[in-house]
């Protein structure tokens, strides 16, 4: 079980992230918007049953999914896409299939977990702490 990734997470630093969603086709007004909030996500795992939960004050999204079975997604900027998720170690693998495709990585160190999201023309880092 992945007890290493459930628990909530709070956005202590990003790099890119305007850039990021630049590319996978952002408008300006809704960049700017995304880029001044920050965002909590709890995660909940049980087996290969995950949860995760994006808080903002901007928009909740919730992601529910079975590692390695293929999903609509709908971002929360509105793309649609097929998304699959695996797991090796502690790397959880996002893989958004859409226009572009893009993929976001989560990788847990004890209570940091970094966020790594790209497509072909943009990476953004985003670095989370578990909340206590």
């Amino acid at each position: 079980m992945a007890d290493f990734a459930a628990g909530t997470w709070t956005l202590v630093d990003t790099k890119n992230f305007e850039e990021y969603l630049k590319a996978v086709g952002v408008g300006m007004v809704m960049r700017k918007m995304a880029a001044a909030i920050k965002p909590t996500q709890v995660i909940e795992v049980t087996g290969n049953s995950w949860v995760i939960k994006t808080l903002t004050t901007l928009k909740n999204t919730v992601l529910e999914f079975v590692l390695g079975q293929e999903f609509d997604e709908v971002t929360g900027d509105g793309r649609k896409c097929k998304t699959t998720f695996t797991l090796e170690g502690k790397k959880l693998t996002q893989v958004q299939k859409g226009t572009p495709d893009s993929v976001i990585t989560r990788e847990w160190d004890g209570d940091s977990m970094i966020m790594i999201l790209s497509t072909d023309d943009a990476v953004c880092t985003r670095t989370y702490k578990r909340a206590t």
